[in-house]
């Protein structure tokens, strides 16, 4: 993941490539779109999901610092470090962390209980991330967890990825493997005869394509791993999208990341022909990069004001770090319930983001947050698993979602300090046949609805007294809407 503001994605000019100038990926031509039987059902699963985790860990937490992006030498906020050290001399102690990770408190089995009891269905798991340390069992590098050289590589809980994916699956939840396609360890990405201006490549790969290919390999290789001794993965979440073709499908306009335009052709066709073969159907979340391997958009710490034509994910932290941060803010219960309200209204997928420290057990604050969601998904569920986008999805402080059977879902955001929904609420957007019924969820009691509003051309709820004098949850207030016959 990156730190600060998410830059809007836009197509570049990429004639030699074929595609048309300002094409969003949603409309890219058919021929990008995927056509996999299988794919497209697991989308479907991935649709209604709607609620996931997304889990930042390595050695770098036993600091309580950013993940990986303090030993890249660009100058943005998430990257700074510590003043009167020197850039080699913080690298070496960044990297000499592996000796001392011991996360003896780790305990996979209570994030996947606390997940599910959340009403999450699925996790995503860093098995690496930029700065190469591998938190999986890999033969090909001994910057992993399991090397002699890792305090807790002789615990025989040592190979984590495997040790979470099993966690959650056994919780009937899916998982996905989490891979950066840049390695800032690796001497074939960051080759250490020149210096490492940015996060891209440090030379150009037309220029050694021997040593490209040895990177490309090891990347293949890494992958086929947690492809084929991890069990059943539902999705392959690859993150580091400036590792590309050039020219792209599509630029960032971000300048820190074009400056340093080089090619840097991963051979995803190659990767998603192995990977698929190994696990059927898997849906491949290549981020940022557009094209036939971006099966979903992830947007990142936003909620986008259009929703995405086709399958999406909003990544958001809990609080304000993707990583364990030494008295962390973590975000009101009521902002993150509102924030999944509003992305599953507007057709997408949440993943709420928090990392454990550095002895492997998360913060009491994370388990507050899943709790208070939990509580508040028990009552809801019906108005946001397998729901589908409904136009319009929002009027006043008011989302919509639709089920598959037809029903219509109105979810009342409460204000502030609004510890009860109001005695009658009006929508302006649904028009109602007299056979239709109102319910609250939660709530026995009937809601009584009628027609209001100048011209009669508004729907008008009337709350019973049980939901005003004891509402079934707090921050948001649900109503399913059956048309009858």
């Amino acid at each position: 993941m990156r730190r600060g503001p998410v830059v809007w994605r836009l197509l570049a000019i990429a004639v030699l490539a074929g595609f048309l100038p300002g094409m969003p990926q949603s409309a890219a031509p058919d021929f990008e779109r995927e056509t996999d039987p299988a794919v497209l059902a697991k989308l479907e699963w991935f649709q209604d999901a709607k609620l996931g985790l997304l889990i930042h860990w390595g050695p770098y937490s036993q600091w309580g610092i950013v993940e990986s992006w303090s030993i890249c030498s660009e100058d943005e906020p998430w990257c700074r470090r510590p003043e009167g050290i020197s850039y080699t001399d913080y690298k070496k102690g960044y990297e000499a962390l592996k000796t001392t990770f011991n996360p003896t408190g780790f305990d996979p089995g209570r994030w996947a209980k606390a997940a599910r009891a959340a009403g999450l269905r699925y996790a995503i798991f860093y098995a690496k991330h930029h700065d190469g340390f591998s938190m999986f069992d890999t033969r090909l590098t001994d910057y992993r967890i399991t090397d002699p050289g890792c305090p807790f590589h002789s615990d025989p809980r040592a190979n984590v990825a495997l040790e979470i994916f099993k966690a959650f699956r056994s919780e009937g939840m899916g998982v996905a493997a989490g891979f950066s396609k840049p390695d800032w360890h690796s001497p074939d990405y960051w080759a250490p005869e020149w210096a490492t201006p940015d996060r891209n490549v440090n030379y150009v790969t037309s220029r050694y394509p021997e040593r490209w290919k040895r990177f490309k390999d090891f990347t293949y290789g890494q992958i086929e791993e947690l492809m084929s001794g991890y069990g059943p993965i539902d999705i392959l979440w690859l993150d580091g999208g400036w590792v590309r073709p050039y020219p792209p499908v599509l630029d960032p306009v971000k300048e820190i990341m074009v400056r340093n335009r080089r090619d840097q052709d991963i051979d995803m066709p190659r990767i998603a022909a192995m990977a698929r073969s190994r696990q059927p159907g898997l849906i491949i979340a290549d981020r940022s990069v557009g094209g036939r391997h971006e099966n979903y958009e992830t947007p990142e710490q936003r909620i986008p004001d259009v929703p995405p034509d086709g399958p999406w994910e909003t990544c958001m932290t809990l609080g304000t770090s993707w990583t364990y941060t030494p008295n962390e803010v973590f975000k009101s219960p009521r902002e993150l319930i509102h924030s999944i309200i509003e992305v599953v209204a507007k057709g997408g997928n949440i993943v709420l983001g928090a990392g454990p420290d550095g002895r492997g057990v998360f913060a009491a604050g994370v388990y507050d947050r899943l709790e208070a969601i939990g509580r508040w998904m028990a009552v809801n569920s019906k108005a946001i698993y397998g729901t589908r986008l409904r136009r319009p999805f929002k009027e006043t402080n008011i989302y919509f979602t639709q089920g598959k059977n037809g029903a219509i879902y109105a979810l009342y955001l409460a204000g502030e300090n609004e510890t009860a929904p109001p005695a009658r609420i009006m929508l302006s957007s649904l028009k109602l046949k007299d056979t239709a019924t109102v319910r609250m969820l939660g709530v026995k009691d009937a809601v009584r609805w009628e027609h209001g509003g100048a011209g009669g051309r508004s729907v008008v709820l009337t709350l019973p007294e049980s939901a005003l004098s004891r509402p079934p949850c707090r921050y948001a207030w649900a109503f399913e809407i059956t048309q009858g016959d």
